[in-house]
Parts: structure tokens; sequence; C-alpha cells
């Protein structure tokens, strides 16, 4: 955008908000920004160059897209809805509805077998495979099998026996926190992650506590409450920088971390350019004194995850040069699939916001080759590729018309 066009664009804005009797704190909130960032954007500072923030503006100010950006893509034919498809975690959601161990408090007992525990510890592990493999379908089986077992066993196990029966279900639910999220089921990932807040307590390991507050910013980022997010990340992390005074452990450097890695987050949804960029600049000293990548509480944090945030964050602020540069060179292999497609993704975001297509194309195959549930599901994927199909128009290759009909990105 030149300056006069984005003087028009903030003018138009502008005017939108006001028909619609809305303040520039009630537009930032619906659409997850800042009023300051929406005040730059409405006196034409700040530019507003990416078509996913385009429709994020006209959303919040229930507009067509192209009532606030006429030279915007015109949108594709409606087509006819296909009927909708189960969600993936639609039988991890029912078991998280209500009580989970309502026979159990019906009928107390003391009928838990401790040969059960190895079995229990398999499955737990299990399930972290499956959150990290971007494996919904099946994460969904086996933790609606799993989860009200553990429950039960919290209740009916010896005394002796409960930390570690605690510490595990606090690890299923972080596990199920992570998959909403994921899924973009941020209510049930709010639930799960509150859940994990309170069985990591009762195991007794207050890390287990600040890795479920890194599960539950996340379920606020998504839900948009930012504030929120951005609340409950600076206390946590006030906190582990002021306990203890010893050498920090492994543990407590990759928890400390990965706070600052979702802070970044929160502030990159935010616009704080500069607060984005510190915090991943944290990260990365935590990673260097970490000196190694590890998987603390299924955290994933070290010095390469730092890297692949910093890249996700370098699109998120509309940096894709900045974000490709920092993809160079780096060696995912030692992570999960996940993280691996996760980078993918971000460089196909990247080469799309450059116009660089074919490469974008790319890298969204790759990523779909790896972790085809991940991109059906994930809404930053399935943008992009609409809006590869929309850049395209008749001219869209084969390929990039079966991507978007198996991510549903056609509509």
């Amino acid at each position: 955008m030149s300056s006069e066009e984005r003087r028009v664009f903030g003018v138009r804005v502008a005017d939108l908000r006001k028909q619609k009797g809305m303040t520039q704190g009630e537009l930032a909130s619906a659409i997850g920004r800042t009023a300051s960032w929406l005040s730059q954007v409405e006196r034409g500072i700040q530019p507003v160059n990416r078509l996913d923030v385009l429709r994020l503006l006209a959303d919040g100010l229930g507009v067509p897209l192209q009532v606030l950006q006429p030279s915007a893509p015109a949108p594709a034919e409606a087509a006819t809805p296909p009927e909708a498809e189960a969600n993936d975690l639609d039988r991890a959601r029912l078991v998280l509805s209500g009580h989970p161990a309502l026979d159990a408090l019906m009928a107390p007992r003391q009928d838990f077998q401790p040969d059960a525990l190895p079995g229990l510890r398999s499955s737990v592990d299990t399930i972290w495979r499956l959150t990290h493999g971007a494996e919904f379908a099946e994460l969904s089986t086996v933790i609606s099998a799993v989860l009200p077992k553990l429950e039960r066993a919290c209740r009916t196990a010896p005394a002796e026996y409960r930390p570690e029966l605690h510490d595990l279900l606090a690890r299923t639910y972080q596990a199920l926190a992570a998959a909403f999220v994921r899924q973009h089921e941020a209510d049930a990932a709010w639930v799960a992650a509150d859940r994990a807040i309170r069985e990591a307590e009762l195991s007794g390991d207050p890390l287990s506590v600040f890795a479920g507050i890194y599960r539950l910013c996340h379920a606020f980022v998504r839900l948009k409450h930012l504030d929120q997010a951005e609340h409950a990340a600076v206390t946590a992390i006030s906190a582990l920088e002021q306990s203890g005074t010893g050498e920090p452990t492994p543990r407590h450097l990759s928890v400390l971390g990965s706070l600052h890695l979702v802070l970044a987050l929160v502030h990159a949804r935010s616009g704080a350019r500069s607060s984005a960029r510190q915090q991943i600049e944290a990260a990365r000293m935590v990673g260097r004194r970490l000196g190694e990548d590890r998987n603390d509480f299924d955290l994933e944090f070290g010095p390469t995850n730092v890297e692949i945030q910093a890249v996700s964050t370098a699109v998120d602020l509309g940096d894709a040069g900045e974000a490709l540069d920092l993809s160079k060179g780096l060696r995912t292999d030692g992570l999960s699939v996940e993280r691996q497609a996760r980078l993918l993704m971000d460089m196909g975001r990247a080469h799309a916001q450059r116009r660089q297509y074919a490469d974008s194309l790319d890298c969204l195959l790759r990523a779909e080759e790896l972790a085809p549930e991940m991109i059906r599901n994930h809404i930053a994927a399935r943008t992009v590729i609409r809006d590869l199909v929309l850049g395209a128009g008749r001219t869209a290759s084969d390929e990039l018309r079966g991507l978007a009909k198996r991510t549903d990105s056609l509509g």
C-alpha cells in the first residue's frame, strides 16, 4: 500500500466501524488485535497487505471483503456445501464433557491394581505420540478409553500411587488441550488445560503446573482472548524467574523458554512487533542455556524449536523475507512430525506473501505428506490454500485444486 492507499483504507475502516456503532477497543477485541494497532490502521500508518488480515477486519466489521477492499479477489462461486464431517476429536470431546468418574464417586472403593500402572504409562506415551504426529482420529479413540481409567484410578488407588497417577492424568489432559488447539476447538482446549493444571498440582510437580499454563495460554490465543493469554504467560514467567537461587534444571528451562514463545505468539497476533521479537530473543537465550533440543513435558523446547517459532512469528507479522531467511538450514528431523509440518506450512505462508506461488504450493504439499490431518484442519493452512486458488483462478493446477479439495478450501 502507498501512503495514500493506506490513508483511504484507514478512513474506510473508521467509517465502517462508526456505522456499526463500535469503538476502536470493541473492534480490536473482536478481531484479536490491540486498539493501538487499529488506531494506526485508521490513521493510515499501519499497512494491511495480507489477505487473511483483510478478511479478519471484514469479518469483525460484518461486511463482505470487497466492501472493505474493492480490489480484493472476488470469492469463488458458492458450491453446494458438503455434509459436515464428524470431527476427529468428537469422541474425546464427549469424554471431556461432564464428570469423567461418576461411578467412583457413587460407589467409593479401592480396587486399583498396581500392575495396571505400566499399561497406563504406555497408554499416556501413546497419546503423546499421536498428538505430536497430528493423528487425531486415532488419538480420540485411545484417549476416550484411557481417560476414564485414569480418573477412576486417581480416586480408587491407595495414597502411595496417587502422585504418579495424577501426573499421568495431567499429561493426558495436556495432550488433549494441545490437540484441541490444533483443531481449533479452543473452548474444549480451555477445559482440558484447566484440568491439567489441577492434576499437575495434585501430582506434586510444580513445573507440570506451568506446562499446563502454557497449554492454557494457547487456548486463550485461539479464543482471541489475548489479554488473558498475556496475563497468564507473564505471571508464569515472573514466578519461574523468581523461583530458586541455584542453577535451573533443564526441565525448568524448557518450561520457561516455552512460555516466552507463547508470549511472542500473543504479541505477534496483537501486532506488537518489537515485543514479539523481544520474546523470541528471550527464548533464544533460554535455548542457548539449555544447549540441546529436549522434550520435557512434551513441549519440544530447544534451540531448533525456537527458530521454528521465530519463523512462524515473522510470518504472523508479515515479514515473509525474514521468515524464509530464518528457515534456511534448519534441521528438524529430530523433532516431531507436527513440528516439521508446521515449519513447512509457515514457509508456504511466507512464500504466498511474497507471491511465490509455486514454492508455496510445494511447501504445503510436503507438509500434507507429513501430517495430512493437521493441514486438513489448520485454519492458517486452509486460508493460504484458498488464497492460492483465488489468485490462480482458472489457471490453478491440478495439484493445487486437489490440495484445496482435500482440505475443503475451495468454497
